[in-house]
């Protein structure tokens, strides 16, 4: 998929090396605001399983959002018991501001959170986790609505969850299938791009994280899980669905308007196989043709639509030219962005201006067939006009697939240029871990969060 700008600078994905001893390789986060009671079990046993099972030096970060009992104590001991254990404090409330600020200050390759009531069952960590660390995904995450997955949740919370996904999938066009489990993991570098791209510092954070990860072509591994509703949780449904739906509103009207700059983000990784230059294979035509005829199809239904309409107050000329500089417009617009790949608003008027010439074409053949019908006939009814339009903008669709193709919008955009393992491996390669110590981060001063 091309984009008028540049790809992102981002290394190809590589398994990563093996780290030194006491390097961590994974840092899991566990958010937390009051939860003094579950914080303690919850770390124990979460420290004992990757002891156990994970074959990567691990950290496990508490994030305490502006606690007000006695988590921050319950924290800070834990940290001082075990080596793998440290406490970070932000002194403003927020999921996803605990989450941004801790992953942006990590030196682990791969991050990841999990709810402090573990309801997610932790054999499922490693396989979440894995194909992070094999370079296969940029982002997984757990569900629960997987076929083979295994909930047990009262039919409330299991309405509520399935009802965001349908909203989710019908207004964002959203391909994962679980935006709400706190279970989820990215890899470092793909976070450090799509980060400073999410605004919502509370519930609506992951489901945020992952639509620009979905619009910007990374690839979203998913892993069903077991998971147990946990019937003490502090979570106000009411207020966190309503955020989520104004979430999805301001995300769904930012990319409706363009606003997003996802062309910086657009194949990040130099790895992508449709990215490569091959001699002797087709770029993309196949699926450009099939993109082009389901456009095509919306965009003659929407044109005799707009020829309907107007033939009760024009004359067949003026219609059908009325009717076809619309759809026309509309045709550029969405074959730019849906067959031929092209994001962002770079070129976006030459293209139109391009698309008017094909509408040009297009119109000299069906006003020549409609001159021809009339000096045949000289009162034609109408289903004889819309079947000579059918005809006419048949032909004119070949010719414009034709020139859309060579001329509006060519392939053109140069090869991603190799990287270089060497370089790989240092990009992705972890930094030397710090000591495990409590550590304060300083209240988030961006001028969003005055919201």
């Amino acid at each position: 998929m091309r984009t008028d700008s540049s790809p992102g600078s981002l290394p190809a994905r590589e398994h990563l090396p093996a780290a030194a001893a006491g390097t961590p390789v994974l840092d899991v986060v566990i958010p937390v605001y009051n939860e003094e009671k579950d914080l303690g079990p919850c770390v124990l046993r979460l420290h004992e399983h990757l002891s156990r099972t994970f074959p990567y030096a691990f950290r496990i970060t508490v994030a305490d959002n502006a606690s007000t009992d006695g988590t921050p104590k319950v924290a800070a001991r834990l940290a001082a018991g075990l080596a793998a254990v440290r406490s970070v404090r932000l002194e403003q409330k927020g999921r996803g501001r605990a989450l941004g600020a801790v992953w942006s200050a990590s030196d682990a390759p791969v991050l990841a959170y999990m709810d402090v009531d573990l309801s997610t069952d932790l054999n499922a960590l490693l396989p979440l986790v894995a194909p992070l660390i094999s370079g296969h995904s940029d982002l997984a995450i757990g569900s629960r609505l997987a076929r083979s997955s295994r909930v047990v949740r009262g039919a409330k919370r299991e309405f509520i969850s399935r009802g965001y996904n349908l909203i989710l999938r019908g207004s964002l066009q959203a391909r994962f299938s679980d935006a709400q489990c706190g279970f989820k993991a990215i890899r470092r570098d793909v976070a450090r791009v799509l980060l400073p791209l999410v605004e919502d510092t509370g519930w609506f954070f992951d489901t945020e994280m992952l639509v620009l990860a979905e619009r910007a072509g990374c690839r979203i591994h998913e892993v069903p899980v077991d998971w147990v509703d946990d019937p003490d949780s502090t979570v106000h449904l009411v207020r966190t669905a309503t955020d989520d739906l104004k979430g999805v509103w301001r995300v769904g009207r930012a990319l409706a308007t363009g606003s997003l700059p996802l062309d910086r983000l657009v194949r990040p990784f130099g790895d992508d196989p449709r990215d490569r230059d091959l001699t002797g294979v087709p770029q993309g035509l196949a699926r450009q043709l099939v993109g082009f005829c389901v456009v095509g199809a919306l965009s003659t239904l929407f044109y005799l639509l707009l020829y309907s309409g107007f033939r009760h107050f024009a004359g067949s000329q003026l219609a059908n030219a009325l009717a076809l500089l619309v759809s026309a417009v509309a045709n550029t617009a969405a074959n730019r962005r849906l067959t031929f790949g092209v994001r962002g608003r770079g070129g976006a008027v030459r293209h139109q201006a391009q698309g008017l010439v094909v509408f040009g074409i297009g119109l000299a053949l069906t006003s020549g067939s409609l001159a021809a019908l009339s000096a045949a006939t000289a009162d034609p009814d109408h289903s004889t006009e819309l079947a000579v339009l059918i005809a006419a903008n048949l032909a004119a669709t070949v010719l414009r697939f034709l020139l859309f193709r060579a001329w509006v919008f060519p392939d053109t955009a140069p090869a991603a240029a190799p990287v270089a393992p060497t370089a790989a491996k240092a990009a992705t390669a972890p930094t030397a871990a710090t000591a495990p110590v409590p550590v304060r981060l300083a209240a988030d001063t961006d001028p969003r969060d005055a919201r």
